[in-house]
């Protein structure tokens, strides 16, 4: 009982957490905590359950994950393949092909560790394990609450959309995985419409990149106005080069505009839950929506993602990583020692 108390303080904690502030980092560790007490707490209870009961428990914890990890090494590298073809071979294209190649990589030398190593390469594959592992485990805390952070529906009027841009193509033209978010704006402009309420300002947010001939927030006002928004509802913040200073410079339009607005930020479904945290940080009073993306193209940008937030948090990340190493070096130190 005392581990499904403590599952239950993690997902009081998460509650807590979520509520006071969906877009914090912090609710994905504490969701991430609450399954993984609450498998552990699970498996102390199988030797009290009967065994018809008990075999499908341990399937359950143990038998999927290890062959879920094979199954999505596979399906990894397959994605891997289909960027390339599609996209090129473009470093961040290639992020899944390499996350397939890394999970088989990691079984296939923990086996040959297994067979033929020694002291030391024991403890070197047991500190690598220990690093992959928190590293994974972040990852699906990442993965787990970015798609529960998704489900989340505009409730009631907005002053703003805000609207994320993202390279264009050919120097001018809107490409398709932006014009998923100016259609997910649009829809959100038209439903408020049909509540007979105030329209809302779509705000287009993108500068200009070097190699584009205008800037990105002038080339998703023409094709916004294109579809039939009239010019007045949609208003341009053509500064920013990066998802922090979209978010920084539209508030200083939308706080210009009513001190007290609320708003719903737009950008891509795997991008949405980093877009949050942004949002946050610069202190931005809203949500942010994805709009759907190719299902090729999601797993390299979701890893993409979340090497970006890991990054972020890196001084937590990378401390608890050196400690995990040094206290594997201790550890095999040890075991040398021993072994003479």
């Amino acid at each position: 009982m005392v581990a499904f108390a403590i599952a239950a303080l993690f997902f009081l904690a998460f509650c807590t957490s979520a509520r006071q502030d969906r877009r914090r980092f912090r609710n994905a560790v504490l969701f991430g905590l609450t399954f993984l007490t609450s498998s552990f707490a699970l498996l102390l209870q199988v030797p009290a359950l009967p065994r018809w009961l008990a075999v499908p428990v341990v399937v359950l914890v143990f038998a999927v994950p290890a062959l879920g990890t094979l199954a999505l090494g596979v399906f990894l590298i397959a994605n891997g393949l289909t960027m390339i073809r599609k996209e090129g071979s473009r470093p961040p294209n290639l992020l899944s092909m390499l996350a397939g190649l890394g999970i088989f990589g990691m079984i296939a030398l923990l086996l040959l560790v297994g067979r033929y190593g020694g002291t030391v390469a024991h403890g070197i594959a047991a500190t690598l394990t220990l690093v992959v592992a928190y590293v994974s485990f972040v990852f699906l805390c990442f993965l787990g609450y970015a798609f529960l952070y998704g489900r989340i529906k505009v409730r009631g009027d907005v002053d703003h959309v805000v609207l994320l841009g993202s390279g264009l193509t050919g120097g001018d033209r809107v490409p398709p995985l932006l014009a998923s978010r100016l259609r997910k704006g649009q829809q959100i402009y038209e439903a408020q419409l049909s509540r007979g309420s105030r329209p809302p300002v779509l705000l287009v947010s993108g500068g200009k990149g070097s190699d584009e001939r205008v800037s990105e927030a002038r080339a998703m006002a023409d094709w916004l106005i294109g579809e039939g928004v009239p010019a007045e509802h949609v208003r341009l913040e053509d500064r920013s080069r990066t998802t922090e200073e979209n978010m920084r410079f539209s508030r200083e339009l939308m706080l210009a505009d009513a001190p007290d607005y609320r708003c719903v930020v737009v950008t891509n479904d795997f991008h949405a839950f980093r877009a949050a945290m942004m949002a946050r940080k610069t202190g931005v009073n809203g949500q942010v929506l994805g709009s759907p993306t190719a299902r090729y193209f999601w797993p390299s940008a979701t890893i993409r993602e979340f090497v970006a937030v890991f990054w972020e948090h890196r001084a937590v990340n990378l401390g608890i990583c050196g400690l995990l190493v040094a206290l594997g070096a201790l550890a095999t130190f040890l075991a040398t020692f021993a072994a003479r």
